[in-house]
């Protein structure tokens, strides 16, 4: 229970590695702030955490609204007085080659996985900057806080049919690494996780029950193809997808007191991928 009463803001927490990652910090004894643009996805989330003797503060809208990041952690500190941990996690899959992508697409991926957390982040240090100066004032060193964003092994090592979706992946990976040398001096590690195949509705295969998604004026289901899928599965040398709560776990990792000297870091959660 190290994590005792810490404060926690979970974007993209409705379901999927969201959900288990709040219900994981839940677990420790973390306060939550969820965020999803889904809300009754979200309200399922604070349902679940409901089991935990925490508290859970319920935030719903997209995030690629330009003021909303603003707001939300706003919000947090409003509600909590401060934040601890932030974990970047909001974001879905937009698929098409090169030749088939559109600037909508391109612009529908960028937007979601990179200017979200940069967003996010940068109203963050409008409060983490000062806050920090006096902790160190008073105390000589900040409290150690934590961000951890999702990114993909498609930004590590690139997909076929996901340029949109690699690039906002990829970028996520030199925002981690360019605040963890800027935010050191506040005490703050700023590390991501890149998953591999994870059992998520991002990943099922197409059928009926997967939602689609609006962008604009153009709809498109979320997911993968079941041959990508199944291509996907047979290059895991554990021979099988991950769970939620496995990658859960690996966000879970990067926020623990043991990993306060980590920072900058990629952790590639893909069994082996």
């Amino acid at each position: 229970m190290s994590l005792r009463s810490k404060i926690a803001l979970v974007t993209g927490a409705g379901q999927g590695i969201g959900r288990a990652t709040a219900q994981r910090l839940a677990r420790a004894g973390v306060n939550l702030v969820i965020q999803d643009i889904d809300e009754a996805a979200l309200a399922e989330t604070a349902r679940h955490l409901k089991t935990f003797e925490v508290d859970v503060l319920s935030l719903t809208g997209d995030l690629t609204e330009p003021d909303l990041p603003e707001q939300v952690i706003k919000d947090c500190v409003d509600a909590f007085g401060g934040l601890d941990i932030i974990i970047n996690n909001a974001g879905y899959i937009w698929n098409g080659a090169m030749h088939n992508h559109s600037e909508a697409q391109w612009q529908a991926m960028l937007d979601i996985h990179a200017t979200v957390p940069f967003r996010i982040l940068k109203a963050f240090s409008e409060w983490l900057r000062p806050t920090a100066k006096a902790e160190i004032q008073s105390n000589g060193v900040a409290c150690c806080r934590k961000v951890v964003n999702v990114s993909s092994v498609s930004g590590t090592q690139g997909s076929a049919t996901q340029v949109g979706y690699a690039a906002g992946k990829a970028a996520v990976i030199g925002l981690t690494k360019t605040l963890a040398k800027e935010w050191g001096r506040y005490n703050v590690t700023v590390n991501a996780v890149a998953f591999g195949h994870i059992e998520t509705r991002l990943t099922q295969g197409y059928s009926d029950s997967i939602p689609e998604i609006t962008v604009g004026d153009q709809q498109f289901r979320v997911g993968l193809s079941f041959q990508q899928r199944n291509a996907l599965a047979q290059t895991v040398p554990l021979g099988r997808a991950g769970t939620v709560d496995e990658a859960a776990g690996a966000i879970y990792l990067l926020t623990l007191p043991e990993s306060d000297y980590i920072t900058g870091e990629i952790l590639t959660c893909s069994g082996g991928a």
